[in-house]
């Protein structure tokens, strides 16, 4: 592990409300200045206000690196990701969002039985219990533990940063997208700013890449009929010992900001079993605390290769 890793591990880990963002960015900027770049914190507005951070053109850029440096509220259940088998996935979204509406039903019930409450009423108190567990989801307390979703993603686009070949600077753009955790809104004012982007540009995406040996990589839809950028990302990614690397051509999905990009590749490390094949667990809880140097270490290598080969 990097020293670069250590401090944001230990001291940024948690990137939530805006002075946590600010502090982030405190640290993040003059880092980046002392290394050459002028980063930028471009703000948003519209639904959720979005501060994300974005470091080179992205328009003269050949590709971009991108990761949410958002971190989520710290939730009972972990938010279990199955991106090869959308049974599983499906199935536990639904064990997730079922015991929304199971709470709300007994306090309706309860007030019924206890307070004798009229059916507007109990209406009311269903629909506030729903809305208090959304709430809950999203702007609830902070996780403190947030290794693999996403601080290690953050820490995979700062290491590029502070090893990116100075000719290919110009022609590869970060950006550190916010509010992934609240419904993409961070990628997707920024695909709305920049529409070259988001039609034609590639994007890589790092997202919970930390905890897993087989890191895979999910092209979006359009993007797995380009064989030759498909071979170019098999390239630069390559496996190292005890860690596979797979690009995704067959059935695969990864919910993640690359999905506002017609040209995106989101990255992730995945776990396997018998029964759910590839899988990501203890995100969104307390136990997300696994970090491997190692992949981390893939991946920037495999991202400089990339920025070689697009931009030679």
């Amino acid at each position: 592990m990097t020293e670069t890793a250590k401090i944001i591990l230990e001291q940024f880990q948690v990137r939530k409300s805006k002075k946590q963002k600010e502090a982030f960015w405190a640290w993040l900027c003059p880092l980046l200045r002392e290394n050459g770049y002028e980063p930028e914190i471009r703000l948003t507005k519209g639904l959720v206000k979005s501060y994300n951070i974005v470091v080179g053109d992205p328009e003269r850029a050949d590709v971009i690196f991108t990761a949410h440096y958002d971190t989520c509220a710290v939730l009972p259940l972990p938010n279990f990701v199955t991106p090869r088998n959308l049974l599983w996935y499906l199935l536990y979204q639904f064990v997730l969002v079922a015991p929304m509406f199971l709470l709300a039903a007994l306090v309706e019930i309860a007030a019924l039985v206890l307070l004798d409450a009229s059916q507007g009423a109990m209406m009311a108190i269903y629909d506030a219990v729903l809305l208090f567990c959304i709430w809950w989801v999203y702007d609830g307390k902070a996780n403190k533990h947030t290794a693999n979703d996403n601080t290690s993603g953050v820490v995979t686009l700062v290491e590029i940063l502070l090893t990116m070949p100075e000719e290919l600077r110009e022609r590869v753009c970060v950006v550190f997208f916010d509010n992934e955790e609240k419904g993409l809104f961070g990628s997707g004012s920024f695909a709305k700013q920049h529409k070259e982007v988001r039609t034609n540009k590639l994007l890589i995406n790092f997202d919970c890449v930390s905890d897993g040996d087989s890191i895979q990589l999910f092209p979006n839809k359009a993007l797995k009929k380009e064989d030759e950028t498909l071979a170019l990302l098999e390239k630069a990614f390559a496996p190292q010992e005890g860690k596979s690397v797979e690009v995704v051509r067959s059935f695969g999905f990864y919910p993640s900001d690359q999905r506002r990009f017609v040209r995106g590749v989101g990255v992730c490390a995945l776990k396997k079993n018998r029964l759910f094949g590839y899988y990501m667990d203890k995100i969104h809880t307390g136990k997300d605390c696994a970090f491997d140097g190692n992949n981390i270490e893939l991946l920037r290598a495999g991202a400089i290769r990339l920025a070689k080969q697009i931009c030679s």
